[in-house]
This record gives structure tokens, sequence and C-alpha cells, in this order.
């Protein structure tokens, strides 16, 4: 634990600890810490250091670099000195550093960083380990350095500790190393050159190591040069800065680069995104629509192929994009799932779900997914295409980028856009330096483009929905958790959502020519009724689409009648009267036919017309047979004689054994909701909602509440031998440890009541513990836990 930092987190008032910790939500995740000790102890975890730092803009992370090679714990002055600016320059980004508790002061002045930093951070400023480390290795023995003392022209007498001073007084000392490569043999600074400037490892022939002579041994036998492998050398951080000479500065770029922009039209921008969110919508609906009628299936090594992807796209009339795209984002929203019985991708109970929702709502499931997905749909890696949904081995580190893009594009002025994606790249690259920037470079194209296509992103900037989503990078949530991330339920999210799809358009115009125009992006229960009784021909700012008897036939096919078919069409527009016409002829001829389930019978009141089909040569693959003049008998299934009759023009519809009709209706993609009866499936609940976020504010007024409070005690096990007189030894000695070692272990009270708890502490005669089931701090009396069990 580290004191200097308790004894900061004392110092710090309401509002300054709140915002650290709300910069630091995993400090404060349940069970939630309810001393200062406790908390210090997250703050300074490893693994969530790490987490930190990669979400920090570059200059905190400059000053981490400079603390790390000034060594010890710097006054905000020699940081100042060592970077070569101005201490009120340095304040701000010091001020971030202790706002996320990387970095604290303490009542001296001097400045302590969290262990993890160096742990993580092994070459600062692309120097090495200190001298010390190298001289105090247990490799190198007494008589080893009193070697190099001799050698550098030092006295070699004295101890260990003081010989490795007067070599490292030497060679820290510029003038001193300067005066001492005088005598070095040629190429010796060359050597160390490239040592202190592009270490501060590098690779080297062993040989010349070994060989009197060379720069390589002469360097070696100084101190200058260690080799820790026989092809790897290294040069210790005091000898690199001395090489680097007085006038070295470390690197500090307190302000982003510069980024060209221009002038934009926020109408224009605001218009793009109601054009592009109602078309994504549509799109999304036919495609998982298609994958509910054919099942897509994955290749050998994983994913779906391009044929397939092709396939789907033509089919549904979106391009390749579109459909590589959203097929992944219903992946990750969990809309479709592998099913192994089926060999391949099919949707899932949450599709039944999500289609009945809302469009705003629909929307945001979409874009919450995106804003998660751990791969880029449409970057082409090498000059290729992988195959959709294959594991993509950057994983989340493109989800970071993704946001780090956002955030970039959120501090452009909305009537501004970005000039030249090079530039944009470089203030993203500032703004998340620990990304891999060849990485963000390949990505930031195709992202852009993806943005473009769900309506984040228009004339190269930001339009309402992307400004929404950009600032919920935190909330965005695990690519692999099947809970419903808090993305979905911003309150800004779904506000500009619902107004991106109020421009929708809810009606057409109807043509004598049996076609129906959307002028306008169509909202998706018009696309999807449009769709159903007519076959679209066209798509962009305003769509077509043409009836015919075909098209009509599909629609009774699906359980529609003609007057709900034409009652629903009146109410988008006003139908004219061939239009009338064709869906009343369609619907007088259909069901004049009808197919049996039992020996694939075809029924029919018109001898002529079961005469006229059972001579007909197209259906003579169905092996037909005239039982009685209303009567045929098919060789082949229920289904492939409907499909044959239909391809044949003909309008059968299939019956029951007591003749009455099967067909019912169903929303579209063939998924039946509705039931014999009228009665509606019940469908499985969405995924839960994540946990909400801590409030800091309010752990933050809890952690100075209990500030005087102390970790455990020395009197844990007498006090629970005394007064948990109902457990037997073994029992105790495990409560015992939930209250000394946070382990967790399963309690039953003497009513029958169970808890799962952890985090304990003793408070007269309670066990005051985090308890997993209230998801809250609850007291346990001591003498009514009945039993202790190990839920390991």
């Amino acid at each position: 634990m580290d004191d200097h930092l308790i004894g900061w987190l004392t110092t710090l008032d309401e509002d300054r600890l709140a915002r650290v910790l709300a910069n630091r939500p995993d400090a404060i995740a349940a069970p939630w810490p309810r001393r200062l000790d406790a908390l210090a102890e997250r703050l300074i975890d490893d693994f969530a250091v790490m987490q930190v730092m990669r979400a920090l803009p570059l200059p905190p992370l400059e000053l981490l670099q400079a603390c790390l090679v000034i060594g010890g714990r710097p006054t905000e002055d020699e940081i100042a000195r060592f970077l070569g600016v101005s201490t009120s320059e340095v304040l701000p980004w010091l001020d971030h550093l202790y706002d996320h508790a990387l970095a604290w002061p303490g009542h001296d002045g001097r400045i302590t960083l969290a262990p993890g930093v160096a742990r993580w951070w092994t070459a600062p400023c692309g120097l090495g380990e200190p001298l010390a480390a190298y001289l105090d290795s247990w490799k190198l023995s007494t008589e080893a350095l009193r070697r190099i003392c001799r050698t550098l022209g030092l006295p070699p007498h004295g101890g260990r500790r003081q010989v490795v001073t007067r070599i490292s007084a030497l060679l820290a000392d510029s003038e001193r190393l300067g005066a001492l490569l005088d005598g070095a043999p040629d190429g010796t600074l060359e050597t160390l050159d490239d040592f202190a400037w592009d270490g501060p490892v590098r690779s080297v022939d062993g040989n010349r190591f070994v060989l009197p002579g060379t720069p390589e041994k002469w360097a070696l036998d100084r101190g200058l040069l260690f080799r820790t492998q026989w092809d790897l050398a290294e040069m210790p951080r005091e000898v690199a800065l001395a090489l680097r000479g007085p006038d070295y500065h470390g690197p500090f770029t307190p302000y982003p680069p510069e980024m060209a922009t221009t002038s934009l039209d926020p109408d224009g921008v605001e218009h793009e995104m109601c054009l592009a969110a109602p078309h994504v919508l549509d799109r999304a609906t036919a495609l998982l629509e298609n994958v509910d009628k054919t099942v897509l299936p994955l290749l050998k090594n994983g994913g779906v192929g391009v044929r397939e992807v092709k396939r789907v796209a033509r089919e549904t009339g979106s391009s390749e994009d579109e459909t590589r795209l959203l097929l992944e984002v219903a992946a990750v929203a969990r809309l479709i799932a592998l099913d192994e019985t089926a060999g391949g991708l099919t949707p899932t109970d949450r599709f039944d779900t999500w289609r009945l929702e809302e469009p705003a709502t629909r929307l945001r499931v979409l874009l919450a997914a995106w804003w998660r997905m751990e791969r880029s749909s449409l970057r082409r890696p090498e000059g290729r295409q992988p195959a959709l949904l294959s594991d993509d081995p950057a994983g989340e580190t493109v989800a970071r980028i993704r946001w780090a893009v956002f955030a970039a594009l959120a501090e452009i002025p909305e009537d501004q856009g970005f000039a030249t994606l090079q530039e944009l790249v470089q203030r993203v690259h500032w703004r998340a330096p620990l990304l891999d920037k060849e990485l963000l470079a390949g990505c930031a194209p195709s992202m852009l483009e993806e943005a473009r296509l769900l309506g984040l992103v228009a004339c190269d900037t930001l339009t309402g929905l992307g400004r929404a989503l950009a600032p919920l990078a935190a909330a965005a949530g695990d690519e692999s958790h099947d809970s419903v991330p808090e993305v979905e339920h911003d309150p800004a999210l779904a506000k500009c959502s619902t107004h991106a799809l109020a421009s929708a358009q809810r009606t057409a115009l109807f043509g004598a020519d049996l076609t129906a125009v959307v002028t306008g992006p169509p909202s998706v229960e018009l696309a999807a009724l449009l769709d159903r009784a007519a076959d679209r021909e066209s798509q962009g700012s305003a769509s077509v689409w043409r009836f015919g008897p075909a098209s009509v036939r599909r629609a009774l096919d699906a359980g529609e009648t003609a007057e709900s078919l034409i009652d629903d069409l009146s109410e988008v527009g006003t139908l004219p009267q061939p239009l009338t016409y064709l869906i009343r002829d369609v619907a007088r001829r259909h069901g004049e036919v009808t197919v049996s389930s039992v020996g694939c019978i075809i029924q029919g009141s018109d001898p002529a017309l079961l005469a006229e089909i059972a001579a007909h040569r197209r259906l003579a693959r169905l092996g037909l047979r005239l039982l009685a003049p209303t009567v045929l008998a098919s060789a082949a299934a229920p289904a492939s004689t409907l499909d044959a009759l239909r391809e044949a023009g003909y309008a059968p519809v299939p019956v029951d054994d007591t003749g009455e009709i099967t067909v019912r209706r169903e929303p579209p993609g063939g998924r039946l909701i509705l039931l014999p009866g009228g009665r509606v499936a019940e469908l499985d609940p969405p995924g839960a909602l994540l946990e909400p976020p801590p409030d800091p504010r309010e752990h933050a007024r809890r952690l100075l509440v209990n500030a005087g409070s102390v970790g455990p005690g020395g009197q844990t096990w007498a006090v629970i031998g005394r007064m948990a007189t109902r457990l037997p030894a073994a029992q105790q000695s495990l409560l015992g440890f939930v209250v000394d070692r946070d382990v967790r272990a399963l309690i039953t009270l003497s009513d029958g009541v169970t808890a799962t708890i952890s985090h304990g502490e003793l408070r007269s005669g309670v066990l005051d513990a985090w308890c997993e089931e209230a998801g809250d701090y609850l007291e346990f009396p001591l003498n009514e836990i009945a039993s202790v069990t190990n839920t390991h």
C-alpha cells in the first residue's frame, strides 16, 4: 500500500475526490470500497493503471515519461526544466494526472507515480534502465566493478556502494563522458549515438564485444554498454542522457496538432442524417428477414464467405458494404447467432423482440452494437477483405480507435468538417498515442465510411447522432457481453434517434401504372408494407415499387386478404382504380386451388381447371394423377407442389385435414408470432441492462465519512469465536477470512435466509459485508449465522 497516496486522498475535498472517482470508475465498481486505504489499493492496481494510461492523451503521458526519466519523486519545477518549458505549462496536465490517480503530490511538493506506470513503461523517452540497475546486478561482481573503475581511471578502493557511486557520477556527467570519449577507438561515438537515440536495446554482433580494440569492447569495459544476450546490448539511462547532452529536453506537446477544416451547412448535415437513419433501419430489417428465410452458412474455418455476402446483397437489394456492416452489427447485437442444428446463422429470440420495438429503439440497438464492435467491417487488411464475422487479431484496439476517432471529430464545430484524413489521424494519435498508429491509419477510412452508412457522419463531420454517441465510450460495453449496454438507453441518443427518424416518409404516391413512389426515406413500416405487396425497383432519394400479380399473390400467400391489403395500402396513400382491380382480381383466383398435406392432394371446384393442371407440361415432374374431376394427387411433397403450381402461374393455398386454410398472417420475414385463435406468442425479454455506473459524488461522500476508519484489526478471530457461537471452528475460520482476506463465502442465517458475502467488517457483534444478492453492504448478526461455506 502506498502511504503517499493514502495521505493525498485524505487531503481531498468532496469535489476533487468525486472528480478522481469519475475518472476511475474501476476503483468504485461493486463491491465499492468503504475506506480510503481500500480505494488506494484499487487505484494502484497494475492492470487498472494500464487501462487508464491507454485512454490518456499525449501531454500527460509525456509527463509520466519525464517523471520516470528524472527518477525518485520529482517536483513540478524539475519536470518543467527537463521538458524545457515553464511550470505554468505543466500544471494543467499534472492536474490531469492527479485527477486520474496516476500521480499525486505529497506534502513536500514532490510527485509520486503509481507503481504500475514504471512496470508498463520500461523505456521512457527511449531510455533504458538506470545505471544502478546494471551495476548493482548480481551478475556483476565487486571485482568486475573495480575493474571498470580502473579502466575509467577512478580509484577502485572502498565498498561496493562507493564504487558504484564513483562510476555513476562519471558516466552521468556530459563533460567527463565527453573527455573519456576523446580517447575512444574510431567508430565508438557513432555506435554509442545509435544506442542513445535509437535504443536503448539494439541487436549487435556478439563477437565484437570480445575482440580487443573494437568500439563495442571499449564501451563494454567502461560500463557504457551492457550485453544482456550474445546478440543484444543495452545502454543505461544516465549514459544515454549524457550523450544527448545538457541541451536535451524531453518531448512535451501540450497542444494538439493543427487540423484544417472546411465550412459546412449544418442543415445539410442534418438532412443527410435523416436520409441515412431510416435507410439503415430498412436495410437491416431486410437483411435479417433474409437470414430468417435462408440460414447463413459459415465457412469451415469460421466466418461468412464472400459468395454468401454477395447472395444476401443481391436478394435484399443492398450494397455489399451495407450487407457486411449490418450483418456484423446484427451479430454483435445478438439479433443473429450460430444455430448448430440449422448449420449456420439464424435470427435469435431477441430479433423477434427487436422488430416489435419502436423504430428509434431498433436504431439505437444497431448503433450501440457498432459502437462496441471489435472489428471494422469495411477494412481491407493487406488489400483483401476478410471473411465476415471472422476474428480480428486487433480485437479491442479497433473499438478503442473508433472511440478516439469520434472524440477527435466531436471537437470540430458543427458547421465545420475536417479537410484531410491525414490531419484527422494525427489529431486522433495525439488524443490516444498508445494506440497502434499504423492500425489507426488503416482503420480510420473504413470506420468513417461505416459511420456514414449508419448516419453518424456526413460531409466529413459528425451528425447529431454521432455527437450524441461520441461521449459514450465509457458506456460502450464489451462486445462479448449478452446484456444490453447503457448506450441503448442514453437519453441524448434516444432523443436524437427519434429526431433522425422523424422525417421518414409514411405515405406513398400510387400511380395508375401500378407503381408506388416514396419521395424521401421511407419509414420501416411503410417499406415493409410495400415490400410485402410490390417489388422494389429503385431506392435512394426517391424509392419506387411496382405492383404485379406475382407480388400481390406473394402478400396473399403470407396471410393477407384483399380487403386487409387494400385497407393497409389506403392508410398510406390514395389507391388508383387499376391497383384495386389488380388486388381483387388476384384475390379472386387465390385459393381456387388447394394443396392438402395428406398424400399431397390437389383439390379444386372447377374440373376444367384441374384437368388443365394435370396436363400442364411444366408440372410433369410432380407426377400428377386425376383421382376425381375435382381431385388431383401429387407425388411431390406439399411444399414442392405449392411452389411448382405458383411458378406455373396458379394461385394455390395449403389446407389442413379439415379443409381449413392453414395460412396464418405473419410479420415480415416469416417468423410466425400470431398463433391460432389470435394469441400472441410470448417472446423472451431482452437482455438485462448492465449495472448502472456508480455515482462518483455519492461514493466520495461515503468515503470521506469513513475516512477515519482503519483496516482489519487483530481481534477478528477472538470476536468471531466469542460471538458466532452457532458455527464450528472450521467455519469460524472461514468467516474470519471473509473479514481479513476478502474471501467470498455463502452464509445461512438461523431463519434459513442465505447470502453470498465478501469484504466483511466486524462492528458491535455484527458482520457488515457486501451482499451480492442485494448489491449493497448489509449487516448480519454474528450469533444468527448458522453456517458458512466456501463458494469456490
